[in-house]
């Protein structure tokens, strides 16, 4: 697991601001805006217009007959993403005219020029064999290029060739880069599909986690009150004592989680997520309702996923001791070094955790958080009785 995946698991949304800092936006990636392309066919049009102009100078054809037509082929060209189908119509139609009649032609360019907005606008039609136009507009181009005309009617013929597999490229490119864009945006939809599904996982683990210790806990002490309310009311009023210490526990670790979710919000400082330093908070939680954990924690500083992982499937691990063996003992190892994280989990309590083929959700949870790292967990009934939990999984500091 890379360290961003480690800042991950712990803050989604803060590490992605951090990428977003760290990494300025470049200038190639920046959207145009529609009125400066337009702005910028209008200087090619003026341009490619005067330039066939320049270039008609000598032509033995009369002026007035070659200055309409050489206009109607460059300027339209202005206009070419605003009505893409009117202006590829009378540039192709100028240019063919200009074929006919000799004047200066400059090989159906403009026409392909103002082809390629309306290969990107059309819907695709699986009628139109645009991989076999490009190769033929290949084949054409290049071949052309290498024998050259020959004669007068070769020239034509070849001019005409020419133009046409000079307006087939502009197709199959427009074309090309149609599909490359729907590609595109279909990939980024089922990117952002998974990634919501993933942040909804992230939370609804979070959540079970969090929920279902301090529920358990409560449940029992709930229990408790309620058979000794009349026998023994001090031991029952302490009962509910811990219930409602449990519950704004609770409560603060639902603000927590509700904080890393706004932590995109501007001016949001996201609160520390709970790691190894909470764990004796847990078992002085857990001996409230009679399991009593002998903890050994051997790590030092962590990464903030990391720890948090490793809290929440302890925490898993006791609320399940708490939930189906209780009164027991509970042995909790916490153990990190050489770039792996060590944890195990046992009890001596009465009765099957699990039923086979069938299991709850917060072993689910640990699983996912210990696969989450490329790791190793287990868990199951003991032969000498009691339930264990083991988990390791590597990180990198």
């Amino acid at each position: 697991m890379t360290s961003a995946g480690t800042t991950r698991s712990a803050s989604l949304p803060r590490y992605r601001r951090d990428v977003h800092e760290s990494e300025p936006p470049s200038p190639f990636a920046r959207r145009i805006g529609r009125r400066r392309l337009i702005r910028a066919d209008a200087a090619v049009a003026v341009l490619y217009t005067l330039f066939l102009l320049l270039f008609s100078g000598g032509h033995e054809a009369s002026a007035l007959l070659a200055v309409p037509v050489i206009c109607a082929m460059g300027l339209p060209l202005a206009f070419r993403r605003v009505r893409p189908v009117p202006v590829f119509g009378a540039v192709l139609a100028a240019s063919a005219l200009a074929l006919v009649l000799d004047l200066p032609w400059d090989f159906f360019a403009a026409a392909a020029y103002a082809l390629y907005p309306l290969a990107l606008a059309l819907p695709r039609r699986r009628w139109i064999p645009t991989h076999a136009i490009g190769v033929l507009s290949a084949i054409v181009i290049f071949g052309g290029a290498l024998i050259g005309p020959k004669n007068w009617h070769a020239e034509q013929l070849g001019r005409l060739l020419l133009g046409l597999g000079v307006l087939g490229a502009s197709w199959a490119l427009g074309r090309a880069v149609r599909d490359r864009r729907a590609y595109t945006a279909q990939s980024a939809r089922r990117l952002a599909e998974t990634a919501v599904g993933e942040e909804r996982l992230r939370i609804a683990r979070e959540l079970h986690d969090i929920v279902a210790h301090s529920m358990s806990l409560i449940a029992v002490k709930a229990g408790v009150a309620v058979h000794v309310a009349e026998a023994r009311p001090q031991e029952a009023l302490d009962a509910l004592r811990v219930i409602e210490s449990t519950s704004r526990g609770t409560l603060a670790e639902m603000r927590h989680l509700l904080g890393v979710l706004r932590a995109d919000e501007p001016g949001a400082v996201p609160p520390p997520a709970p790691g190894l330093a909470s764990l004796p908070g847990l078992v002085e939680r857990a001996a409230m309702a009679c399991v009593h954990v002998d903890l050994d924690v051997r790590a030092g500083e962590l990464p903030e996923g990391v720890a948090l992982s490793a809290y929440r499937i302890v925490q898993e691990a006791v609320t399940n001791v708490v939930k189906h063996a209780a009164p027991a003992r509970c042995r909790v190892l916490v153990e990190a070094g050489g770039g792996r994280v060590r944890i195990e989990v046992d009890d001596d309590g009465p009765g099957e955790r699990v039923l086979p083929g069938a299991p709850g959700h917060g072993l689910i949870g640990m699983r996912e958080r210990v696969m989450m790292y490329g790791g190793d967990f287990t868990a199951g009934p003991r032969p000498e009785g009691g339930f264990a939990v083991a988990a390791a999984f590597p990180y990198e500091a």
